[in-house]
C-alpha cells in the first residue's frame, strides 16, 4: 500500500492540484490529509477538490481548522490579531456541510503501524523541529505507541529518530519554508520526502485574484519567496514544545 501524506495545504489550490498529479502518477492507494487545509486564500475550492477525491482519504484536524471553526462560531481563536480577519473571512467561505465535516476530523489517525498527527500526538499546536533536543521529545513520541509517526505543522520536512520512534515531517504542500514548491510525503516500502514543482508565478496570480485578506502578501511571501529554514528554525526555537504557534515572520519582497 502506498500512502501520500499531504499536510499544511493552507488553501493553496494550485499547489494541491500539482501534488495530486504527482500522487496519481505514483499510483498511490490512499491519501492522508494531515490538517491545516485551512486557513488560506482558496478555502472553498481546496475543500471541494479534497472532498471529491477519487482515492480513499483520511482527514485529521490541525490548529488551522480549530481556529477557523472557532472564529466562525463567534469564539475567540487565540490567533495573533493580524491574522484574525483572514481567518474570519475563510470561515465565512465555508458551507454548513463543510463545517460539519471538518468538525468530525479527529486529532490523530492510525493507518497500519503509522500514527498521523498534525503537530505532536498529544496536541495540534506544539512546536518541535529537526533540532529539538531528543530527550524532551522521547516521552511524547514513545507514549504514542507507534513505530512511525508522521507530523507537519512547522512546514519543514525532516526524517529523524526519537528514542525508538521514527518521526517524519511531511512538510507543507501550500506554504513551505525553505525551498519553494509543494512538499509532501510518500509512504510505502520506503519513506520518501517529495517536492513537486509547479508554476509559482501563475499560482501567485490566481491567489492575488481572490478576495482573501492578505492574499497578495501570501502570494509574494509564501509562494514566491518563502522564508528560509534558518529563519524559521530561529523563530521556532523560541517556542519549542509550546502550545502556541508564534507569528510567522513575513519576508519582505
Amino acid at each position: 500500500m502506498l500512502t501520500a501524506a499531504l499536510y499544511d495545504i493552507h488553501g493553496n489550490l494550485p499547489a494541491l492540484e500539482a501534488v495530486l498529479r504527482d500522487v496519481r502518477a505514483a499510483n498511490v492507494d490512499q491519501i492522508v490529509v494531515g490538517g491545516d487545509v485551512l486557513p488560506g486564500p482558496m478555502p472553498r475550492e481546496t475543500l471541494d477538490v479534497l472532498f471529491t477525491l477519487d482515492l480513499p482519504a483520511t482527514f485529521i484536524t490541525g490548529n488551522g481548522e480549530v481556529a477557523v471553526l472557532a472564529e466562525r462560531a463567534g469564539r475567540t481563536s487565540g490567533v495573533p490579531p493580524q491574522y484574525r480577519s483572514m481567518i474570519q473571512w475563510v470561515g465565512g467561505q465555508l458551507s454548513d456541510e463543510a463545517v460539519r465535516r471538518i468538525a468530525t476530523w479527529p486529532k490523530t489517525a492510525r493507518v497500519g503501524e503509522v500514527l498521523f498527527c498534525h503537530a505532536t500526538p498529544r496536541n495540534e499546536n506544539e512546536i518541535f523541529v529537526e533540532t529539538t533536543d531528543e530527550a524532551r521529545l522521547i516521552p511524547i513520541f514513545e507514549a504514542a505507541g507507534a513505530p512511525t509517526v508522521v507530523c507537519g505543522h512547522t512546514h519543514m520536512q525532516f526524517d529523524r529518530t526519537i528514542g525508538r520512534v521514527r518521526v517524519v515531517n511531511a512538510g507543507s504542500v501550500g506554504m513551505p519554508f525553505g525551498e519553494s514548491g509543494a512538499h509532501w510525503l510518500l509512504l510505502g516500502p520506503r519513506v520518501e520526502l517529495r517536492r513537486t514543482s509547479y508554476d509559482l508565478l501563475a499560482a501567485a496570480d490566481r491567489i492575488r485574484a481572490t478576495a482573501c485578506p492578505g492574499a497578495a502578501s501570501f502570494a509574494d511571501q509564501y509562494v514566491l519567496n518563502p522564508p528560509s529554514e534558518a529563519r524559521m528554525l530561529e523563530t521556532y526555537s523560541r517556542a519549542e514544545l509550546s502550545r502556541h504557534t508564534p507569528s510567522r515572520p513575513l519576508r519582505k519582497g
